[in-house]
């Protein structure tokens, strides 16, 4: 049992890492940040480095969320990337945050909500640094892998979390996005869903503590207002900003993937409900219809350039 869950872990961080590690083998090495290690909170892992573009004016930011199901993984951004976003006038933030376990041991319930909270508290630190950092509030995008990109439409999807009577003047800034860009994102937390939309699913237990896909199913009933605040399929509003999906094989709902965790499945359905409320959803995959924009990377300096939020 010990050997197979091993494996298993092997095989997952393998998935998870290798379109980053193949990208970034290839290409140069990652621009030295502006800043680095820059705390945003108490914990170890609340530490952020920061990129500054060199411009007059106050520039848009692209702040990333790295992958690794929440278990692992470190900030870490594709150089090529970092590099075509500055040479375009765009700043580019990339965090850390607390893990599952690490959120487990400082007694957060359900663990997800430490790594959820902590990019929320890091987008608000850093529209906090605006005027320092010399961007511009409202031109701020997120974008991820995985994990990061299921936080990254938590950030997309929730009502701001900006509290303005707070005496901390980081918490009264505002959570919302002008756009979200990602790749390989679960788009739902619940169990239920994933099991409808991709029989083979396995994913997202941990996230609410239970150790077994099949704990986290048959205990679905006990956490829905959990799945209510932190699924990022629950909380699609109209008022929502544009989202981009990125996967790397077309979907077949209904029926087993090779890689449950990473299916497009995901983008269909969380493309449906978008359309039915008026969001703007762009779904990519290998011989996707109607698609706009090319990659992640094209979507992001479109919006991030634009004057106006083109929803």
């Amino acid at each position: 049992m010990m050997t197979a869950m091993k494996h298993a872990r092997t095989l997952l961080a393998a998935i998870l890492l290798a379109p980053l590690v193949a990208v970034a083998a290839d290409g140069p090495p990652l621009p030295t940040p502006t800043l680095a290690d820059v705390a945003y909170g108490p914990h170890p892992k609340q530490v952020l480095d920061f990129w500054k573009a060199d411009s007059a004016k106050p520039t848009p930011l692209l702040f990333y969320i790295h992958g690794g199901g929440w278990t692992f993984g470190k900030r870490a951004f594709v150089g090529t990337a970092v590099e075509a976003m500055l040479k375009r006038g765009i700043s580019v933030v990339s965090i850390e945050y607390r893990f599952i376990a690490e959120a487990t041991a400082d007694g957060l319930v359900p663990p997800v909500k430490g790594p959820l909270l902590d990019a929320a508290r890091a987008l608000q630190f850093v529209r906090s640094k605006a005027v320092e950092w010399n961007i511009d509030k409202s031109r701020i995008a997120a974008s991820g892998n995985s994990a990061g990109a299921c936080s990254s439409l938590w950030l997309a999807f929730h009502p701001d979390l900006a509290d303005p009577k707070s005496a901390d003047p980081v918490a009264r800034e505002s959570t919302r996005l002008r756009c979200v860009a990602v790749s390989a994102a679960q788009t739902t937390l619940d169990p239920q869903q994933m099991k409808e939309w991709t029989p083979n699913s396995m994913y997202g237990g941990h996230a609410f503590g239970f150790k077994s896909f099949a704990e986290f199913l048959s205990n679905r009933d006990k956490i829905l207002p959990w799945l209510a605040e932190y699924s990022p399929y629950a909380l699609v509003s109209a008022d929502d900003p544009p989202v981009y999906l990125s996967y790397g094989a077309p979907p077949a709902l209904g029926q087993p993937q090779k890689d449950p965790t990473h299916t497009s499945n995901f983008g269909l359905k969380l493309q449906e409900k978008c359309k039915a409320v008026g969001v703007s959803c762009e779904l990519f995959y290998p011989g996707a219809p109607d698609v706009q924009h090319r990659s992640v990377l094209e979507f992001l300096l479109d919006k991030l350039n634009s004057k106006r939020a083109r929803h």
